[in-house]
């Protein structure tokens, strides 16, 4: 059984050694552990310091493109290694490397497909109150699109079984962390949780450079996979909504020329309400498509995820 760990890097010469120092070296149930480096553009001396900790397989980007991206061509790499399981971790040393061994447990034991640790984000006291709870509203999102029960669904500290991976694709630039717990929802995957505490911090995050822009773009991708999964969440609800508020300006119209008997006028109710109406019309029509846009990504998938079990193989167990 092949472990690979990968640690997406930018910048990361002053933190690295600490993550590479406290990596397990053995762990029950694992024949061989290698451990992967994502170089993200870094000008600093990242790849020189992982070399000389022995690390021997990288992945190297010539500019900086993001975790998403990072995470995904570390993922096709160590299934090129031959990985059975791969963990995800940070350069930065947020998360204890030492609970990796606990974190694969449930994968070798095949009681899940997925494994996410919970930081118990109520207990980092660097968190302000304001973080804590988006992060509280944003994992409470993810379950809700994904049907599952995660307490800290923004988590990068996980573990992959490789047949989870043959059926995961990201496409998102900024995180990959809710698209994966989405995706992976939708397949019913098997995913548990394992709480854990993290190190102190060293660095700030460079995953974003603010609050709002991370609640943007946290958004977005949320938004993008209910799309993607359950349109119907998305232009269906939206429809019923602008019908609903499209029948109060005909109500409008009624009530004044009708049961008061003004005759004449009040024509901008029935020309906001045609808008409203023709705008619900619209999202009902775009409901269709992006069901149709759905069902058709579920059979390229499949043809991918066929396309990667001839490429890497399949470890499912019979």
């Amino acid at each position: 059984m092949k472990l690979v760990i990968q640690v997406p890097c930018l910048n990361e010469e002053s933190t690295l050694p600490l993550v590479l120092k406290s990596i397990p070296k053995h762990i029950p149930g694992i024949t061989d552990i290698q451990v992967l480096i994502i170089d993200d553009g870094s000008t600093d001396k990242t790849v020189e310091i992982a070399k000389a900790h022995g690390v021997e397989h990288f992945v190297y980007h010539a500019r900086n493109k993001g975790l998403g991206i990072s995470f995904s061509d570390g993922i096709e790499k160590a299934m090129e290694m031959g990985a059975d399981i791969v963990v995800n971790t940070d350069g930065d040393n947020q998360y204890p490397q030492d609970r990796i061994t606990d974190l694969v447990q449930p994968i070798l034991r095949g009681e899940a497909d997925i494994v996410v640790a919970d930081r118990q984000t109520h207990k980092i006291e660097h968190f302000s109150a304001g973080k804590k709870l988006l992060q509280r509203f944003g994992s409470h999102i993810v379950n809700k699109a994904a049907g599952t029960n995660l307490p800290d669904a923004a988590s990068g500290f996980r573990a992959y079984s490789k047949e989870s991976l043959l059926q995961l694709n990201t496409i998102t630039r900024f995180s990959y962390c809710m698209e994966t717990i989405i995706q992976a929802g939708q397949k019913r995957m098997k995913i548990v949780s394992l709480p854990i505490t993290t190190n102190p911090k060293l660095r700030e995050s460079r995953l974003f450079k603010s609050t709002p822009e991370h609640v943007m773009k946290s958004a977005v991708a949320i938004i993008r996979a209910y799309i993607m999964y359950k349109p119907n969440v998305i232009f269906g609800f939206t429809a019923l909504m602008l019908l609903i508020l499209g029948l109060f300006p005909f109500a409008r119209y009624v009530y004044l020329n009708i049961v008061e008997g003004t005759s004449g006028g009040h024509l901008q109710s029935l020309i906001l309400g045609s808008v409203i109406l023709m705008a619900a019309l619209l999202c009902v029509a775009l409901n269709v498509i992006a069901d149709l846009i759905r069902i058709n990504r579920i059979l390229a998938e499949y043809n991918l995820e066929q396309t990667k079990k001839l490429r890497f193989g399949s470890s499912r167990r019979n």
